[in-house]
């Protein structure tokens, strides 16, 4: 059967159209390795209470982040940023009528995926605060790359724009 020159652009229109989608439609994966130091806040539990202190909390230290942001360039002037905040949220913690813990060094992340970059399960180098026993939902962010403040943007971020704002972010620091 013979098909028209129509025919064939047509199909070779939808082949191409067809391809883009389920090229687009794959999760991207982002693997900051040793290029990056992660933030972490673990609620107690997932009672709709301790997710609220875990967000209240998040909140308060919201400060702490944008200037560790804000004035670190590199891997180095993160950590150094980190330890010079640490003293100021124990302060903030000590507020909130509930035992925490904060470590900064290697931590466990489980895989991760949001806005469609997937983010795979593995130590991190990473600033974690545990709330009580631990056990509940969690809030998290990259501190370097700069990534925490984008967060609050999310609503005028598409997931296109997420994924390349991240790859974007992720290869100038690398």
């Amino acid at each position: 059967m013979y098909l028209g020159d129509t025919m064939k652009k047509i199909i070779v229109f939808l082949f191409i159209l067809t391809s883009i989608l389920l090229l687009s439609s794959n999760k991207k994966d982002v693997i900051p390795t040793n290029n990056s130091i992660r933030f972490r806040i673990v609620a107690s539990s997932n009672t709709a209470k301790d997710q609220a202190l875990k967000l209240n909390i998040r909140n308060e230290l919201l400060p702490e982040l944008e200037y560790i942001e804000n004035n670190s360039n590199s891997l180095v002037s993160t950590r150094n940023n980190i330890r010079k905040e640490i003293p100021i949220m124990k302060e903030k913690l000590n507020k909130y009528p509930i035992d925490y813990s904060i470590n900064f060094g290697q931590n466990y992340f489980p895989k991760k995926e949001y806005l469609g970059v997937n983010y795979p399960a593995q130590e991190y180098e990473s600033l974690v605060i545990t709330l009580g026993d631990a056990n509940g939902d969690n809030w998290w962010c990259m501190l370097f790359p700069p990534l925490c403040l984008i967060e609050a943007q999310k609503s005028e971020l598409d997931s296109i724009n997420y994924e390349f704002y991240i790859h974007k972010v992720l290869a100038k620091y690398q």
